[in-house]
């Protein structure tokens, strides 16, 4: 993976996946501060950028998917939110993701939205591996590489 390529999916510090977004003009309401769903975005790109630096590639997947008769996918099966404070245009954001616990078929995911000390937005987010279109024990090579059994 290129130095570029590495900088712009984040790093994993202390097992917390840390990723920086700029917030644009784009991704504020009328008052000038970040719109809610927003935040959404910036919480699926660490969670899926965590995955990436831990050698499990979307588009990989993906494609295993494609290839296997019973395709598996990981889908966000319920989020908790915390909106504690606003972020502003031109601020510079760390989205941290990290896992708390792995439940057969779920993984739970810890976020938070930062802007240097202060904690803007909390969740809690629950991820469920389905394959054939239902939920499925979450393979033992997939704990494995998601470091699952860490905290499990």
């Amino acid at each position: 993976m290129s130095a570029l390529m590495s900088h712009l999916d984040g790093e994993i510090r202390d097992g917390r996946h840390h990723m920086q977004v700029r917030v644009y003009y784009e991704d504020t309401d009328f008052s000038g501060i970040v719109y809610h769903a927003n935040y959404l975005r910036y919480m699926e790109r660490g969670r899926t950028n965590h995955l990436r630096l831990m050698g499990a590639e979307q588009q990989a997947l993906f494609e295993q998917a494609e290839t296997e008769d019973s395709g598996f996918a990981f889908v966000v099966r319920s989020m908790h939110l915390d909106f504690l404070k606003p972020a502003r245009m031109d601020d510079v954001l760390d989205v941290v993701t990290w896992p708390t616990a792995v439940k057969g078929a779920s993984i739970m995911l810890a976020q938070e939205v930062r802007r240097r000390e202060d904690v803007l937005v909390k969740a809690e987010v629950r991820v469920a591996f389905i394959s054939r279109g239902r939920a499925q024990p979450i393979p033992k090579s997939i704990r494995t590489l998601m470091k699952a059994d860490l905290i499990s």
